[in-house]
């Protein structure tokens, strides 16, 4: 029977949610990867066991994650059921709907039929009678901005979720989608979108700039860009890599020669640092505390050990800031 560290809060760090009363681990533990049928459960739940033992009361899933779709929620119900129902307090438990889950043309994007029909799959798969963030994963080009909205309104008010946010929202749907959630008193706090030292796309699109202006959070997902900001790929490619392995997600295509220079340039800066490059990218990530949360992706609880280690240092010089633009952005 797990029984969880009684030291787990005395080192983590928990950044308040934009404005709001909720505040996350400035580590959160994704389940993107690594929690389908495919994995083993035994490492599952050593993982698990592994980030809350270290204060990572976040947990992040969405109902597509698996593969299969659906497998995530599931394994993680099993987890929670077995191990963690006297600690559900203690517990973030969030999950999203917006891409493809069922066949079809209610099982995607934003309608309101969608949404609230995968919450209610989401919890029987958790076995929970709530979750505390319910996210819209991503836009929806055709479905009007105040139906999906109201779905997320309907979610807090049946007691389905307790808090709301948005994933993969530009800045200006978002100040959009705020405005109408702010009409209907939603607790809108957080975004969900990619950032990373090689991904800048939520400054581009004024998505971090506008969610620090109106008060709300920001949960960065692949802050290390699938492995890349790691020292995984120093050397070549390994075999047991996502590249290797022809991931969806990153192709041998992506650690171009001039990819490789940047990666061992900013390992250099980050040892001078006294850091390894996977704690140098997440600490860039929350230097200026406009980020909540770094969502980080694990395939052993080593890996959730080595990542918590970049909170000891997330000061940078300005000099350190101009060196990685510089390298990063050529």
């Amino acid at each position: 029977m797990y029984i969880a560290s009684e030291k787990r809060y005395d080192d983590m760090i928990y950044n308040r949610c934009g404005n709001s009363g909720l505040k996350l681990p400035a580590v959160s533990l994704g389940f993107w990867h690594n929690f389908g049928d495919e994995a083993n459960y035994e490492n599952m739940k050593q993982m698990c066991f592994t980030a809350f033992d270290n204060g990572i009361t976040h947990f992040d899933l969405a109902n597509n994650y698996g593969p299969e779709p659906g497998s995530a929620e599931k394994n993680l119900g099993l987890i929670l059921k077995e191990n963690f129902q006297s600690y559900r307090d203690e517990l973030i438990i969030s999950t999203k709907a917006g891409y493809g889950m069922w066949p079809g043309p209610y099982g995607d994007f934003g309608s309101r039929k969608y949404l609230l029909a995968s919450l209610d799959a989401s919890l029987k798969r958790m076995g929970l009678e709530y979750v505390d963030i319910f996210y819209h994963h991503r836009m929806d080009p055709e479905t009007p901005l105040e139906e999906t909205m109201g779905a997320l309104a309907t979610a807090v008010n049946s007691g389905k979720a307790l808090y709301v946010g948005l994933s993969n929202y530009d800045g200006p749907t978002l100040e959009k989608a705020a405005a109408i959630l702010k009409e209907m008193r939603v607790p809108f706090i957080i975004n969900q979108n990619s950032y990373s030292i090689f991904n800048r796309t939520i400054e581009q699109n004024g998505l971090k700039e506008t969610s620090n202006n109106l008060g709300k959070g920001i949960i960065s997902f692949s802050p290390l860009a699938q492995g890349m900001l790691t020292n995984r790929y120093l050397n070549g490619i390994p075999k047991d890599s996502r590249i290797a392995g022809n991931s969806v997600f990153l192709n041998q295509d992506a650690l171009t020669e001039e990819r490789l220079k940047q990666i061992r340039a900013l390992n250099e800066l980050a040892a001078r640092r006294g850091q390894t490059l996977a704690e140098m990218a997440l600490a860039w990530i929350l230097k200026d505390g406009k980020v909540t949360s770094v969502l980080i992706g694990a395939s052993k609880p080593e890996q959730i050990i080595d990542n918590i280690g970049a909170l000891k240092n997330t000061s940078f010089t300005e000099e350190e800031l101009r060196k990685i633009d510089e390298i990063s952005l050529g």
